[in-house]
């Protein structure tokens, strides 16, 4: 958690959730659109995460922004303790559901309206995967001229 000269980082606990597409469902002759609650649920916790370890800072409207997402999953229970240790190590990093362009997206989404006012404002986004003791998603945001 830090908020310092136009930079934030949080952290998001619990396994990674990608952004999931819109469900349809056929109401007599109306078809009706909703999110399903897996992406819903995962961004309010996003809303959550950042309010609480971030408070009420939001980037301005013109400002262009870069976002660093590390995206940590739990290692395998079926791993050995040889194969654990390399990915501990990040020398083994995981190729699994879900796809990077879907965790971004659902981060991105959730901070609509709160840490900047669009995600269009993101001119440069950078995106990890590895294994962690403990599943989360860490977030870094600052200001696109800033390193």
């Amino acid at each position: 958690m830090l908020v310092s000269n136009q930079k934030v980082k949080f952290t998001v606990h619990g396994e990674p959730v990608g952004k999931q597409r819109p469900k349809f469902s056929r109401r007599g002759n109306h078809v009706h659109t909703y999110t399903p609650d897996k992406t819903v649920n995962y961004e309010n916790l996003i809303r959550l995460e950042y309010s609480s370890q971030c408070g009420d800072f939001s980037f301005p409207k013109d400002t262009g922004i870069r976002m660093n997402i590390e995206a940590y999953f739990s290692i395998p229970k079926s791993a050995s303790r040889k194969k654990s240790a390399l990915m501990l190590d990040k020398q083994i990093r995981p190729t699994k559901k879900p796809d990077s362009d879907n965790i971004i997206k659902i981060i991105a989404d959730s901070l609509n309206g709160i840490a900047y006012h669009d995600d269009s404002q993101i001119v440069s986004c950078m995106f990890d995967k590895y294994y962690g003791s403990q599943a989360c998603v860490t977030v870094s945001i600052c200001e696109a001229d800033d390193s």
